[in-house]
This record gives C-alpha cells, structure tokens and sequence, in this order.
C-alpha cells in the first residue's frame, strides 16, 4: 500500500516538471547584462517555480523594432523603451508591467577635450544624428536649453564610432552601457552628457505585454511579473555570479570585463534609493507623455489599462506549497487509517 502511495507522489511531481507552460520573452536588443535579471529568473529556477518555461530570444541587430512580435502573439512578452507610451496611444494595445531602469541610459558623448559640457553648448555643433523615438529625450534635452534643432549639422557616414574617434563629428548619441566602453577600448577620453543629469527621468527597458494576455492569462502575467524582478532582485545582490552565467550562457560574444563595465553603468540606473526594481507611478508617466508632446486626453482615456497593476479582483492563486500540503493529506489520511485499522484487527486476532 505504501509503495502504491509513493509512485503516485512521485507521478504528481513529475506530471508538475513536466507540465511547464511554455513562455517567450522578446529583447529589445542582443543578449548583454542589460538583460541579466531575466537570466537569472530562469537559470535561478525562479520560472520553474512559477510553472514556467521561458524562451528568452534577442533581437534582430538589423531589425530591433521587436514590439510588433509581441503584438502579433510570437511572443508574450517584451523589454521596450518609453516610447511604448506612444504606441500605446497610437493604437497598440500594450501594457506597461514594470520599468526596470528609472531612468534612461542614452546619453550625448563628446571627447573630453571638447568644450561641450552642457546642452545649450550643442549649439552650432556637428551630432551623430536626431529624432529617434526610444531616444527622444536627447532631443528634447537640447530644445529645453534652448538650442535650435532644426538646422543642426549631422554626420551622414557609415562608420560613426570610427569617426567619431577621428574626431569628425562633436557629439554620439550612445547607450551608455555599450559605445563609451568601445571608445574608451580604443584610448580616447570622453565623457558624457545625459538627460537624467538635467532633469530629464524617462523609464527604460520596461518589461510589456498586451491587452489580451493580460485578459486571458491574468496568472500568468502576474507570475512572470513576479519571478522577472525577483530575477533582477537576485541579479543586483549576485553580481559576480551573474556576470559569469551572463557570459557563460547568453552573451558569450562578449569579453567579461565589457560586461562587467556594463554591470557599473546600469546599477545606477536600476537601484534607486527607496524604489523598488520596477516600480512605476501614473505621474512619471504622465510627465513623459507630456515630455514628449503627446495627447493628455488620450494618455487618461488609456492609462488604467496601460499602466499595469496587481490589485484585481480575481481568484486568489494558491502556492505549489498549498497544493502539495494538500495532495499530502488527501495521501496521509487514508494510509492512517488504514494503518489504524491493521494494528486493531491484528490485535483482535491476538
């Protein structure tokens, strides 16, 4: 009787391994540190934990506009940039789950020999290039100094790191975590002027799905949220651990001090004093709609299904902990009594 139990323990644990729901998070770029909470979720078991089995899938570095693979279900989920706002008001049904870096990482680079130091100095200088949505802070940074960006003088080369280091042009605009660390690879200075330092604090890298999955698969959005930011939770106490599955596993590409430099940059970005990893407010997105001129009327007509929250009112999800103090009394119980009633007949028989 006792083995009978046991293989039917051992049926239901296996049944759970086995019955992982399939997930697939798109990147909105090529395996880098910049996504090292989402490896850690998954090389953690943090997924597992959650009854999931999570593709994690780079981009294309030719073709990195990856939202539409989200919208169009090849994936359930998605890291985007605030301009995911604009979509969101444009039509897209998206829904923001959690900002994962406060603030933005692109930045304006100039060598440090130059005599560029804060935005109204751009004035009559030569830039790698303008008008990038995921980017428009740089823009937008430049107009508020009140520098005139309509007959701005741009590089129209094909090699700009190239140039840029031969002093071609004045000012790069870069991803903080990537092209500094190249330049810096090839001996030249620089430093580097960025929105967040003027007051510019637009979310980056937030973590997105859309209206249906989130209607359909209310758990499982929930799940995911929740075992992504224990990921990046662990990633940010882990480093040096992280850094090693990072270059072990994903970006293998990459020379680990590159990683470890991108490691420095981001923290800055990601742990904020007294903020969570992830948090999000109505306000600071309702500031970057305003940022970036967008319709305010649109923005409250969409910004309850836009901005993501747990408080819903749907069934309360019980925890595999609860699940198998369950099928372990619904096992235990009849073994007692059976027990009890073996011991008792063979007393009688005594």
């Amino acid at each position: 009787m006792f083995h009978y139990y046991a293989a039917l323990l051992l049926l239901l644990f296996n049944t759970q391994v086995v019955a992982l729901e399939k997930v697939t998070l798109q990147l909105k770029w090529t395996h880098q540190f910049q996504f090292a909470g989402y490896y850690m979720a998954k090389e953690k078991g943090f997924y597992q934990e959650e009854g999931l089995d999570v593709h994690i899938l780079p981009a294309d570095p030719n073709n990195p506009n990856v939202d539409f693979l989200v919208l169009y279900g090849q994936a359930q989920f998605g890291v985007f940039h605030s301009g995911l706002l604009k979509q969101r008001l444009n039509g897209k049904p998206f829904v923001a789950l959690a900002a994962v870096l406060q603030s933005s990482p692109y930045c304006w680079m100039v060598r440090a020999d130059s005599d560029i130091y804060v935005p109204r100095d751009f004035q009559g200088k030569r830039l790698s290039h303008l008008g990038h949505t995921e980017n428009g802070e740089l823009l937008m940074m430049l107009q508020r100094a009140g520098v005139n960006t309509q007959n701005m003088r741009l590089y129209s080369g094909s090699e700009p790191l190239k140039d840029f280091i031969a002093g071609k042009f004045d000012a790069m605009q870069v991803y903080s975590t990537n092209e500094p660390y190249t330049v810096q690879q090839s001996g030249l200075s620089t430093r580097e002027i960025c929105p967040k330092q003027f007051g510019l604090n637009v979310y980056a890298d937030v973590l997105f799905t859309t209206e249906s999955v989130l209607e359909n698969r209310p758990e499982l959005v929930k799940s995911f949220r929740r075992a992504s930011l224990k990921g990046w939770r662990y990633a940010m106490l882990h480093l040096e651990e992280t850094l090693a599955i990072t270059k072990q596993q994903y970006a293998t590409q990459k020379p680990l001090e590159q990683l470890a430099f991108e490691a420095e940059k981001l923290r800055e970005f990601i742990k904020v004093a007294n903020i969570p990893i992830g948090t999000m407010s109505t306000a600071k997105w309702q500031w970057i709609a305003q940022l970036y001129h967008l319709d305010l009327s649109l923005f409250h007509e969409h910004k309850a299904r836009f901005i993501y929250s747990e408080v819903k009112n749907e069934p309360p999800k019980l925890s595999w902990v609860l699940i198998i103090a369950a099928i372990l009394t619904l096992v235990c119980i009849p073994m007692y009594i059976h027990l009890i009633f073996s011991r008792k007949y063979h007393q009688q028989l005594r």
